[in-house]
């Protein structure tokens, strides 16, 4: 199937003294969301939303600005035009920094928008393809900066299959530490049962195909059967619930939770749905070698 013919952003990939021309098509597809109107509750009338002055009313969109407060009621007007006076011919490229390897960013700080970049024209194909192989062989992704939308953003570059994919990264400074949390987990001290059934539970859980296309959107799902249901007029039954098992503890819902595992295991269970695929041969009640330890405290 043929690109999308209309590109998210043009411009160039630049690494030291080369320059790639690419154009970006974003790879999050939002075709399939279903969205909701807020309507009023006694006659089903949208609800619309209009931008007022307080010294002169109503306002239409070319008559709005941006500003910042700097201080209590005084703004100053920040023009789009003039923060561009600000960033030079560099700015409007993806600027490679470095390069890093695949595992070195968490996924904490990915921002969930991505762009698939593709060679702009028969000049960028040649450089384009040297780059995106380099970066398998090497096993390395790339940290870049890039304004789109009108502002700077850290991007992370990866190759994928023919394609290289720039996501979206969060500076550091928006993204709150793990160690501003760490004080409100115990530390914990375990049983070496404990320690050979969580091991165990494990072991017999791993998915050995795993196919994220599997997985789909259950609220959607359910938002378009809902829908149709009240469209032709038909009373939304309460969906029953399956009854939760009464555990009394932690070594009863290991015991149980491995007997269910296993079972799977046996039985071939969950192929269907292509999820929880469990690797074959037989799990057995014993620590697996190289994984959770048991220890009288958990160091955090």
């Amino acid at each position: 199937m043929a690109a999308p013919s209309r590109t998210s952003w043009k411009g160039f990939l630049k690494l030291s003294l080369i320059s790639v021309p690419v154009k970006a098509f974003t790879a999050n597809d939002t075709a399939g969301e279903l969205h909701l109107n807020q309507l009023h509750k006694d006659c089903n009338s949208r609800v619309k939303y209009v931008k007022v002055c307080p010294e002169h009313g109503e306002l239409k969109s070319e008559g709005i600005v941006s500003g910042y407060e700097h201080a209590k009621d005084q703004y100053v007007v920040v023009d789009p035009d003039e923060l561009d006076k600000l960033r030079t011919k560099t700015d409007r490229a993806v600027s490679i920094d470095g390069f890093i390897p695949e595992d070195a960013v968490d996924g904490m700080f990915f921002a969930g928008k991505a762009h698939y970049l593709l060679p702009d024209g028969l000049a960028g194909a040649r450089p384009y393809a040297l780059l995106r192989d380099g970066m398998k062989q090497n096993a390395v992704c790339a940290i870049a900066q890039v304004v789109m939308t009108g502002r700077e953003q850290l991007v992370l570059l990866r190759p994928h299959g023919k394609l290289l994919v720039m996501t979206g990264l969060h500076y550091p400074q928006r993204v709150r530490r793990a160690k501003d949390f760490e004080g409100e987990v115990e530390d914990i001290a375990f049983k070496p049962e404990e320690v050979a059934l969580a091991n165990t539970l494990i072991g017999a859980s791993k998915i050995a195909a795993f196919d994220l296309d599997s997985y789909k959107d259950q609220y959607v799902s359910k938002l378009k059967k809902l829908i149709e249901l009240k469209v032709d007029g038909k009373e939304v039954v309460q969906a029953p619930d399956h009854e939760e098992p009464k555990i009394l503890n932690l070594m009863d819902a290991l015991k149980k939770s491995v007997a269910q595992a296993q079972a799977r295991l046996a039985g071939g269970g969950g192929e269907d749905e292509g999820k929880s695929r469990a690797d074959s041969g037989d799990a057995k009640l014993a620590p697996s070698s190289g994984k959770m330890k048991s220890s009288r405290k958990v160091e955090g």
